[in-house]
């Protein structure tokens, strides 16, 4: 059975995670309303997917 020399420290373990940074979160335009949406979702503004709307979205009225 391996057994470690001496302790690692918090530091030292922390240090190797340090330089980890998330990738930009890919974005495309939606063809109906053209508004900046993540691919493969359905939009959030006007609820379209693949040309078909999948949620209806009631109208605001602001009078």
């Amino acid at each position: 059975m391996a057994v470690q020399k001496s302790k690692t420290s918090k530091q030292r373990t922390n240090t190797r995670f340090a330089n980890f940074k998330a990738p930009k979160a890919t974005l495309v335009e939606c063809p109906q309303c053209h508004e900046l949406i993540t691919p493969h979702r359905v939009c959030k503004y006007c609820g379209y997917y693949n040309g078909k709307e999948v949620i209806v979205k009631k109208e605001e009225n602001k009078d």
